[in-house]
């Protein structure tokens, strides 16, 4: 894992991230958007969906908020540019080719990068101490449930949230095996498939904490006024709860 050195408190970092692709290959550079406010008391890393990136405006503004409410924020993209434009390409031909699965829906894949990311969060001098906690929107929350449910993890993410999310593909097995507590937040007017993963995801959660909201009047992308506040403002609540008894229980 590569550090890329100290990193000014209470900025703005933009930072490369070398995460090995197997034993047998190369390394590969995620780019991703670090913050950390002043006297953070924990950080966040978000786990963007399929066709997103750490430049979507839903999670820059969760992101934002978060920071102004003393959380720091880790912002990156699960694939590479290559990886993206292979998904392109796949999608054109994926009809003639029966079993292709694209990057962005590869569960495993995203969760690993999740993991990668997370190893150089805990071994960077400017991160390593702080409580950790995972922000995962669509197949993003998938990824963040199952990096959440490896051994070496249950015990160090605090705690969970997702939005809009598809828990449902992170898999039984493993969403039994998530400690941290869970949020799952879903639109109060968004398609009753997507609430019914949820819903049915939360009952095999293994978490002794967790929750499901829906928000009122939001669909799925919560473009309604006030409906991405909620999302924030209820997300926030969550990790400075969770975070605080972390700590406390470190003590």
């Amino acid at each position: 894992m590569n550090n890329e050195g100290n990193l000014q408190k209470n900025s703005n970092s933009s930072i490369s991230i070398q995460v090995s692709k197997s034993l047998t290959s190369k390394s590969i550079i995620l780019q991703g958007n670090l913050t950390i406010p002043k006297d953070a008391k924990g950080i966040v890393l978000f786990a963007h969906g399929s066709g997103s990136s750490r430049h979507s405006p839903r999670n820059y503004y969760v992101a934002e908020a978060l920071n102004n409410d003393g959380l720091a924020t880790l912002l990156t993209d699960l694939l590479t540019p290559e990886e993206e434009e292979a998904d392109v390409i796949i999608q054109k031909i994926k009809c003639k080719i029966p079993g292709l699965v694209l990057n962005k829906f590869n569960i495993k894949l995203l969760a690993n990068r999740l993991i990668a990311i997370t190893d150089w969060v805990l071994q960077n001098s400017d991160t390593q101490n702080l409580t950790l906690g995972y922000f995962g929107a669509s197949t993003g929350a998938a990824a963040a449930l199952v990096a959440a449910a490896s051994t070496q993890y249950q015990e160090i993410v605090a705690a969970l949230v997702s939005r809009s999310g598809r828990p449902d593909l992170a898999g039984v097995d493993y969403l039994r095996l998530v400690k941290a507590p869970t949020l799952f937040i879903v639109g109060g007017n968004d398609y009753k498939q997507v609430i019914d993963w949820n819903k049915n995801a939360l009952k095999d959660l293994g978490s002794e904490k967790k929750k499901l909201v829906a928000v009122p009047n939001a669909s799925h992308l919560f473009e309604e006024p006030g409906t991405l506040e909620e999302v924030a403002r209820v997300a926030s609540g969550w990790f400075r709860c969770y975070f605080q008894i972390k700590q406390h229980s470190n003590v």
